[in-house]
């Protein structure tokens, strides 16, 4: 059974940066398609950016294009989001998701989920 586990979270000052990892264990995710998503308080949950672990294919949201970066240590199985010029509404839950049936923003495909880890933007 595949199990995703996000860190990297925190508090951080807008125009700062962040990093989170997603950690894989249970499989390999060399097959699958990572995703980023994240929900704030009240609002629904939004796909950020995947990336596909075998071509290296990413995507991103036009909210983030420009200041996120996902990319992937096949060998640590772990997938990463490098986030920055962090601005105010970027505040909520980050998610990491894998799927293997295809890549997208929207969480349907996504079978696996970690349990989330906060981000916080705030002066």
């Amino acid at each position: 059974q595949l199990q995703l586990v996000e860190s990297g979270g925190g508090l951080v000052q807008p125009g700062g940066s962040l990093r989170l990892s997603c950690a894989a264990s249970g499989s390999t995710i060399n097959y699958y398609t990572i995703g980023w998503f994240r929900q704030a308080p009240g609002k629904e949950r939004e796909g950020v950016s995947y990336i596909n672990m075998n071509s290296g294919i990413r995507n991103y949201a036009d909210s983030v294009k420009g200041r996120f970066t996902v990319s992937r240590d096949n060998a640590k199985n772990t997938v990463y989001l490098q986030m920055n010029s962090l601005k105010p509404e970027d505040t909520a839950v980050y998610y990491c998701a894998a799927s293997v049936q295809g890549m997208s923003l929207v969480d349907s495909p996504y079978r696996y989920w970690g349990q989330g880890t906060q981000v916080t933007v705030s002066s």
